[in-house]
């Protein structure tokens, strides 16, 4: 689809609003807990992650986004360079895995925010009412600021990338205070901080390489962005410096606050700014670290949501779903049927993935799901990148990929039952591609 094939959207982003965007995409406040839960040997594999994906990701997609400046990213690329199937299966199976990553995300911020709220709202961390109830507001006003149009939208976006920059400045600074009252909890030497392989540890190894995905979700935006030859170059490598600063500094900073084994994978960071608060005597800490992360998942809600709508808007421009995807709404200029059906598949998946199983089982379910079927993908994106003359980006990316794939595979501990494990991701990812199948060949015909 040529630029000029999108008819109605504004480019309302310049470069300090898409690092911002590109920001809430890709940093998570939940990475940080998992990876100090794992121990110092996160921090090496943060720094490894950045330079043997992230990097060869914002070349790739600052490359490919100059290349095809139209809407839809990762579908525009890839259907240009190896044809409309490919292009419709790998718009299919990342639009999927997005919308399985919000049940989690929201899952994880919900549960979260309670916890940090104090002791007497501790208990709804666990309460798949509030989990449930609290996640579907968040998702819903996100993506409610994006339908009425970027130019307001994009403020939520803004908002969440700003957060997190705030968000790690405080972590950071408390721990560090924390230090020089106390010491630190846990030791960083040389030799601790080397990764150990081994069955139980491999899938963590995937889940690191998936915190530091999402430049692609800038590259969504080509349509919509000022100047894109410029500003992305620009945006993406601002992001990508921030978001590996963040994840070894905080991930060092609740390392420093607590040891690994008493730091939980969903509640580490509100166990760390608890601590904070509390050796600091800073009784709002906890609170005000808690409303930054909700402010952070609006954010990345906002930004996600509208960035993997211009998929669908894409495919419906070229008459690969039907007409209604790839309208523009006349008022607000946003593809607005095609992100109230994302809100609306999302929402369904947060409720039907935790039927038959408890909240922590299913939570490491969506991760390794949407690892599986977000990673997909990038085997075309980077083939695009050896297509735009990218080589050493494209060897990177692909090693890592397939790397990221297998290791995902593996069960962790909190997985009790390995065959409904492994049927529930098999089943997932078979599904998922037999589904664009029979779309794509409706369609066509």
């Amino acid at each position: 689809m040529r630029e000029e094939q999108a008819p109605g959207l504004r480019r309302e982003l310049g470069v300090g609003d898409l690092t911002l965007f590109t920001i809430a995409c890709i940093v998570s406040t939940r990475w940080p807990s998992v990876a100090a839960h794992a121990g110092p040997s996160s921090v090496t594999l943060w720094l490894l992650g950045a330079v043997f994906f992230v990097l060869p990701l914002a070349v790739a997609v600052a490359t490919l986004t100059t290349k095809y400046p139209g809407a839809g990213g990762l579908y525009l690329w890839i259907r240009n360079d190896f044809g409309p199937w490919p292009g419709f299966l790998n718009f299919w199976i990342y639009w999927m895995g997005i919308a399985f990553l919000f049940p989690s995300v929201a899952m994880f911020y919900m549960s979260t925010s309670a916890y940090m709220l104090g002791p007497a709202y501790a208990h709804l961390a666990d309460s798949r009412v509030f989990v449930l109830a609290g996640s579907l507001v968040t998702i819903w006003i996100a993506l409610g600021t994006n339908l009425i149009g970027l130019k307001i939208g994009k403020w939520t976006e803004n908002l969440g990338g700003a957060a997190t920059w705030v968000l790690g400045g405080l972590l950071v600074g408390a721990a560090a205070m924390a230090y020089a009252k106390r010491g630190a909890a846990t030791s960083l030497t040389w030799m601790n901080v080397v990764p150990t392989w081994n069955w139980q540890t491999v899938n963590f190894w995937a889940t690191i390489a998936f915190a530091m995905s999402g430049m692609e979700f800038a590259g969504m935006m080509g349509a919509e962005i000022r100047d894109p030859e410029r500003t992305l170059p620009r945006a993406a490598a601002i992001a990508s410096a921030f978001a590996t600063v963040f994840y070894v500094g905080t991930t060092v900073a609740l390392l420093t606050l607590l040891e690994p084994g008493k730091i939980n994978e969903m509640q580490g960071l509100a166990q760390g700014g608890a601590v904070a608060g509390g050796e600091l005597g800073a009784g709002w800490f906890s609170p005000l670290i808690a409303m930054l992360v909700l402010t952070t998942a609006l954010g990345a809600f906002g930004g996600m949501g509208s960035a993997v709508s211009r998929l669908p808007f894409a495919a419906g421009v070229d008459h690969l779903l039907p007409a209604a995807f790839g309208k523009v709404h006349p008022r607000w200029s946003t593809p607005y049927i095609s992100i109230l059906v994302f809100g609306a598949v999302a929402s369904f998946l947060l409720v039907a993935i935790q039927l038959g199983d408890t909240m922590r089982a299913a939570y490491q379910t969506l991760i390794s799901l949407m690892v599986i079927v977000g990673f997909l993908p990038y085997l075309y994106i980077f083939g695009s990148a050896w297509k735009a003359g990218k080589q050493i980006s494209a060897l990177s990316g692909w090693a890592i990929t397939v790397l990221v794939i297998v290791c995902s595979l593996a069960p962790t501990a909190d997985v009790t039952n390995v065959w409904v494990f492994e049927g529930k991701l098999a089943l997932g990812t078979l599904a998922v591609i037999v589904s664009a199948w029979l779309v794509y060949a409706r369609r066509r015909k």
